[in-house]
């Protein structure tokens, strides 16, 4: 997989890369360093985590460190560090050493703020924060992770480099801005939740929402049979939507990874194939609002 540039930024990522999210549960740690090991392997050269996936970290940094030049390392900040307040300056100076430490690396590539809070961006603490890292040489580039507003902000702050937000077939408030910006964009649940493989409706709000879309768009017969699998439309449809350089997929089984980079390689889907779900779309989550 030939990496592409993220924005401006000067990096080049894969168009899949690796959300290092779901491994906190495994104690193996031989299985998490043949997980970790093999998504390089695969030819990803993006690894994605946050302060807030557990030993995710930690376990980078064990597994990893090793083959550091290998790829594009990206993790998040803003709260959780011991004895300081979160969404503060120090929080985020402090995060950012704590990143350092655990990752056993002496940069990270881009560094987010995670999910902050639209009030505190305004005040421009973290921000600038955040870029001071990067003066600092302990980040190269200063992103932010996130939705709507925010994510707006974040887009109109020169401060910011890149970006990271949702963008699915589901949930497609953010197409626009994506579209538009020359930054970076990395995105996540582009698979909106697999909420075709779920029997039943999920009791967290935004799955739960996700497979009412889904609903909407494939069972109650707002779409045609396509010819593709779910999986193949939902990831082909979110990694090759204009603006976009990577699209992160978390998983334990390295099936699962491979699988979503041979689907991706594949290309856009076809512009007849395009046409017909943005009819759906048009039809039925027209005025859908963005998910959190």
């Amino acid at each position: 997989m030939t990496p592409q540039p993220l924005g401006l930024t000067g990096l080049q990522v894969t168009r899949v890369g690796f959300g290092a999210m779901h491994f906190d549960g495994l104690d193996d740690e031989a299985a998490v360093g043949h997980l970790l090991n093999g998504a390089l392997d695969l030819g990803l050269n993006l690894v994605d985590t946050a302060r807030g996936y557990g030993r995710s970290e930690e376990r980078i940094g064990r597994h990893l460190a090793h083959r550091r030049h290998e790829f594009v390392l990206s993790t998040k900040f803003g709260y959780g560090v011991d004895a300081v307040p979160d969404w503060t300056y120090p929080c985020i100076v402090q995060g950012v050493e704590r990143a350092l430490r655990l990752m056993r690396t002496d940069v990270i590539d881009i560094g987010h703020l995670h999910s902050c809070p639209l009030p505190v961006l305004q005040r421009g603490e973290v921000s600038e924060a955040l870029a001071d890292c990067v003066r600092a040489g302990k980040l190269r580039v200063a992103a932010y992770s996130g939705e709507n507003a925010e994510l707006a902000h974040a887009l109109a702050d020169d401060r910011f480099a890149s970006v990271q937000c949702s963008l699915s077939l589901v949930d497609r408030a953010n197409a626009p801005q994506v579209a538009a910006t020359p930054k970076g964009v990395l995105l996540k649940r582009a698979l909106g939740g697999r909420a075709w493989a779920k029997a039943q409706r999920p009791e967290d709000f935004c799955e739960g929402q996700y497979w009412d879309r889904w609903q909407a768009l494939g069972l109650n017969h707002a779409l045609p049979d396509l010819g593709l699998p779910w999986p193949d439309l939902a990831l082909r449809w979110a990694a090759h939507q204009p603006g976009v350089a990577s699209v992160l997929v978390g998983s334990q089984k390295l099936e699962n990874l491979a699988a979503a980079e041979a689907i991706v390689a594949q290309g856009p889907l076809p512009a007849e194939l395009l046409g017909e779900l943005d009819t759906a779309w048009a039809r039925v989550g027209h005025d859908w609002p963005g998910l959190v």
